[in-house]
């Protein structure tokens, strides 16, 4: 459906992507959590590592997604192209990389409908619970005036 390739995993899946040419992966861990060695054995790719907690409001001791990460995302999104094959991928592959995945399909294709976009991310990924305040955050950036948040509320 995209114009692009995509993929969303886990960290304990990034192996298993190695031989699938990605051209480009969004990369989210928790501040502390090291760069997963799978990347070396990756063929060239463009990436963007993004560093924050899987929460959806500030906790003490939490770094919460901000606008400046979804501002990074969007920026890196944009520049895929027709021959990209995408890998977002966060620790489990759920929430972190499913919500950055709507975001990456909603800016790829902005007459899509909210609803659809969801559609797509579980169609890529069948276990997603998208990461709310990533996506409040993007449907804001996006112009989308909350469709993204309600069709993530209707999920």
């Amino acid at each position: 459906m995209t114009p692009f390739r995509t993929s969303v995993c886990g960290i304990q899946e990034l192996a298993g992507h190695c031989e699938a040419q990605v051209s480009h992966v969004v990369s989210i861990l928790d501040p502390d959590w090291p760069v997963p060695q799978a990347f070396g054995d990756f063929g060239e790719h463009e990436r963007l590592e993004l560093r924050f907690h899987d929460v959806i409001e500030p906790e003490v001791g939490m770094i919460v997604p901000e606008a400046e990460h979804v501002e990074e995302l969007l920026a890196f999104g944009r520049d895929l192209t027709s021959g990209a094959h995408l890998l977002v991928h966060c620790h489990a592959g759920v929430s972190r990389s499913s919500a950055s995945m709507a975001l990456i399909i909603a800016q790829a294709m902005p007459a899509l409908a909210a609803d659809r976009v969801f559609s797509e991310v579980l169609r890529i990924r069948p276990v997603a619970w998208p990461n709310l305040r990533i996506v409040e955050l993007g449907d804001a950036q996006l112009g989308r005036g909350g469709a993204l948040t309600t069709a993530l509320h209707d999920l």
